[in-house]
């Protein structure tokens, strides 16, 4: 009986000992050395990748962005540390929930939401760093962005694919373009994503609050890094927002991405790289300063039709100070972007809203973003506003004038007076070739500069109720047909003959 009871227990053991696996689950840690200012020192993960995340004993991430021998160095991105802590390596670089599930919402770098709104359940992710489309799979850009901004779209316009910096001194109303664009795209078919770098939460939250009063939030991601967050983390935001909006031109989708603003971007990654001990340049930056923003701005493209022909339009905004666009992030972000919209304090002042400096101000697309009909109207705008501006400067000291230049004053007056926008103030494109054919025609010629904006919406109110589809049939093609010309210039005539007291009193 005992012998029986030994022998299959014998066997037991047997069997067990025979199915056990020594192999052990080997994962590659580190000890944390030191840490400070949010840059953390560790000992050990030898096959560590740059650009890897790292997971620390308490819960905290970090991302890897020096290697050297016997260590790492990282960017703590949220929670904290301590010395002697155990760091694991994740074997995942930076990435992002990316997909349609995100509109709407407000995220940060890491893509967890910030809004109270619940978890989101996009399936699909991307790194936040990724290769630039090459020359090959890119086309010509040649499809306007409508901004709803007559200055802009008819002066500076800007083409979906192109990159295009807004400059300018703090408020000066940078970011409210910014905002007008992408209001502007919410019945247009194009996704959009604003990423707030070093931000306050407050600041934000106003932005959000008015995206969602005009019904844009619901086909825009907000990417937000706030001031009080890590270097790491205002690093890493402006990638992250690029990765979210590659998914939607890569799925053949046209998607609109403001970077606000690129000179915290270049800060937080001085602040970084300085900590890191890497060898400082011109005005303390590393000398990769300028590889952080052509890596992210050249991922901006219109695809070819091969590659499902999305596009992706980048609007990154810089601040200078005291007007010097010579200064060192300034010049190499104009150097990699298509042309700049340079912002005024002076004009900004002086009640020029938006307060574009047309001679600084360029468009290397050029009007081949341009539809039809604004290329025809407004061939001439830029050299009339620039010219007024110059002969503005004469005539303020005095000077004697004769009567064609006073004549040219009073129209530049005008123009500028058309040109200005309230914030909240968007016009179509429909809206916008009337304005500057009612201009050129001489429709304002009889008004006082102080009215030009009642005349200006009376007349847009009388064009609307009078020939819808004029105005329908520019939209929807773009063009500024003879006859089109022949039935604006008719109404005009029956504006100025008693249109415009009705249209005034309505």
């Amino acid at each position: 009986m005992l012998d029986h009871e030994f022998s299959s227990v014998g066997g037991l053991l047997k069997t067990k000992l025979s199915d056990f696996d020594p192999g052990a689950h080997v994962y590659d840690y580190g000890i944390v050395n030191s840490c400070s200012d949010t840059i953390i020192r560790i000992n050990g993960l030898a096959s560590c990748k740059y650009g890897e995340l790292l997971e620390f004993e308490n819960g905290a991430v970090g991302l890897t962005m020096d290697l050297y021998l016997g260590g790492v160095g990282a960017a703590l991105l949220s929670g904290t540390v301590q010395t002697s802590s155990i760091v694991r390596s994740t074997g995942r670089v930076a990435e992002v929930p990316v997909g349609e599930d995100l509109l709407g919402r407000v995220v940060d770098p890491l893509g967890h939401p910030l809004d109270g709104k619940g978890e989101i359940l996009a399936r699909l992710t991307r790194p936040v760093e990724s290769a630039a489309p090459a020359i090959m799979d890119r086309s010509p850009v040649n499809t306007a962005l409508e901004t709803g901004i007559l200055a802009i779209d008819s002066m500076i316009p800007i083409g979906r694919g192109q990159r295009e910096l807004i400059i300018g001194d703090r408020q000066t109303g940078k970011t409210s373009i910014a905002l007008a664009a992408i209001n502007n795209q919410k019945d247009r078919g194009v996704f959009c994503v604003y990423c707030a770098i070093g931000q306050k939460a407050s600041t934000v939250s106003g932005l959000v609050h008015s995206l969602q009063k005009t019904g844009a939030m619901d086909n825009t991601v907000v990417v937000a890094s706030f001031s009080s967050d890590t270097p790491g983390m205002q690093y890493i935001a402006p990638y992250a927002a690029c990765a979210i909006a590659e998914e939607f031109m890569y799925n053949g989708k046209d998607v609109l991405v403001v970077y606000d603003d690129l000179s915290k971007h270049a800060v937080a990654y001085r602040a970084m790289s300085l900590l890191l001990r890497r060898p400082s340049g011109r005005e303390a930056y590393p000398g990769d300063v300028f590889y952080l923003h052509s890596r992210l701005l050249e991922r901006a493209a219109k695809l070819s039709r091969e590659k499902g022909g999305g596009s992706m339009t980048a609007l990154p905004i810089v601040e200078t100070m005291a007007g010097d666009i010579s200064a060192y992030i300034p010049t190499n972000i104009i150097s990699i972007t298509d042309g700049q919209i340079y912002l005024e304090t002076e004009l900004f002042n002086a009640g020029i809203r938006p307060a574009v400096n047309v001679g600084l101000s360029v468009s290397r697309v050029g009007r081949a973003a341009q539809s039809r009909a604004m290329r025809e109207v407004s061939a001439s705008l830029r050299l009339e506003v620039a010219q007024y501006r110059e002969m503005a400067v004469f005539a303020q000291f005095g000077a004697d004038i004769d009567a064609s230049t006073a004549e040219l004053l009073r129209n530049g007056e005008k123009l500028i007076e058309i040109l200005k926008q309230k914030q909240d103030q968007l016009f179509s494109l429909s809206e916008q070739v009337a304005l500057l054919f009612a201009m050129e025609s001489g429709v304002f010629k009889g008004c006082d500069k102080s009215g030009i904006d009642a005349a200006r919406t009376a007349l847009l109110d009388f064009l609307h109720k009078n020939a819808p589809s004029v105005m329908n049939g520019i939209d929807a093609t773009g063009t500024l047909t003879e006859d089109d010309k022949a039935d604006l210039l008719h109404l005009f005539e029956q504006y100025e003959g008693g249109g415009k007291e009705s249209a005034e009193s309505d």
